[in-house]
């Protein structure tokens, strides 16, 4: 078997083969970052060895057109994170730096720890349109609160004291965008009111698309994965970043890769008679704030959330210490949440049968035991590419 890493560009591609037991270069080459050379690269890799797995630098925008055609494909492919990339290729006896250099790196990075420590790339279209709608949203809520900065400078020129009254975040509100414009309405007509009343109206414009947005992804998550919204501290957003930034929970083998993957997965600093752990700073950080989120409500509001946190300080840990085991609890969790058929899947099979409703789960006293899940893909799979 050969791994195949990929340093993917806008433009270009790096390609460089290795064995996988000893990782010696087997080929490499470059192609065009287009439908043509994602067919030129299928070519020259099924040359090299029938058994092969590709290992693409996970770039988000970047690489998600050569990942996509290779899944469609019927190809193994996993992602290997940028600093996976560059701490193998500090190990490299080459200096320097170049793509084929870093292409090379990413293979053996996969090859020095084993293909199974990489998530596998999966197409879940439903997943990718869920995330693409969400970026779009706080894309929008990023927009608003820049517009809301700057008309909050114009109202400290046009009218100080209403603008002292305005409490943080109430300018999402209509009521309050109402007074402000008949505030502006009264003032004397010029170019710095003109632009302030401008302003207001964008900030209304940019919430109604964002609360169209959120009503969106409310239905788009009751429809894919209705067993979220069940879960305590999970609201439609939440759920909507657990969705469409796991892409697919098959594509982890474990818990523990999924803990990895979201940033939960404690990393040891322990040191002669003292064992602790530290916060994990790495992996998906979009993921963790989700996992954030849920931890924060059902410390507030869960009474056996609040239970568990408390044996855990009496255990020894810090207020931290025991947000962090709760955190990993809920990776586990949401992990089996995620990795569960979802609705259209499970109705379909049991011949129209609805799903039953999935119950509460109090935190266990011990870790629930880990359960296998059906990491096959089924392929290959249309799916358009997106630029």
């Amino acid at each position: 078997m050969i791994v195949i890493g990929a340093d993917t560009h806008k433009g270009s591609h790096a390609l460089a083969a290795v064995d996988e037991g000893t990782g010696r270069v087997r080929g490499s080459r470059e192609i065009k970052a287009d439908d043509a050379g994602h067919l030129a690269a299928l070519r020259w890799a099924r040359g090299l060895d029938e058994a092969r797995v590709w290992a693409i630098e996970d770039c988000r925008h970047v690489s998600r057109r050569l990942e996509q055609a290779l899944v469609a494909a019927g190809e193994r492919v996993v992602r290997v994170a940028p600093h996976r990339m560059g701490a193998s290729r500090k190990g490299e006896r080459e200096p320097g730096k170049s793509d084929q250099i870093d292409a090379l790196a990413i293979a053996r990075a996969v090859v020095k720890d084993g293909i199974e420590k990489f998530p596998v790339a999966y197409l879940d279209e439903a997943a990718m349109e869920i995330r693409l709608l969400l970026d779009h949203r706080n894309d929008l809520v990023a927009d608003r609160t820049r517009t809301v900065n700057r008309l909050r400078w114009h109202l400290l020129q046009l009218a100080p004291e209403l603008e002292r009254s305005l409490k943080p975040g109430s300018l999402n509100q209509p009521r309050v965008l109402d007074r402000i414009d008949r505030r502006l309405r009264k003032l004397p007509a010029g170019a710095q009111v003109r632009v302030a009343r401008e302003q207001v109206a964008q900030i209304r414009s940019l919430s109604r698309q964002a609360n169209a947005l959120k009503s969106e992804l409310l239905e788009l998550v009751k429809a894919h994965r209705p067993q979220l919204l069940a879960e305590t501290g999970c609201g439609p957003l939440t759920a909507a970043i657990l969705i469409g930034r796991t892409a697919g929970a098959e594509r982890f083998c474990s818990d523990a890769s999924f803990a990895l993957q979201s940033g939960t997965a404690p990393i040891p600093c322990s040191s002669g008679q003292r064992q602790q752990h530290r916060l994990n700073r790495g992996g998906d950080r979009q993921l963790n704030h989700a996992l954030h989120i849920i931890a924060i409500t059902r410390a507030s509001h869960d009474p056996a959330t609040k239970a568990y946190l408390q044996r855990k300080e009496a255990e020894g840990k810090t207020t931290k210490g025991a947000l962090r085991c709760l955190k990993r609890y809920l990776a586990r969790r949401f992990w089996q949440v995620l990795a569960e058929r979802p609705l259209e899947q499970s109705t379909s099979s049991e011949h129209g049968a609805a799903p039953a409703e999935p119950e509460p789960i109090a935190i266990p006293q011990r870790s629930a035991p880990r359960r296998e899940v059906d990491r096959t893909i089924t392929g290959p799979i249309p799916m358009v590419c997106i630029t």
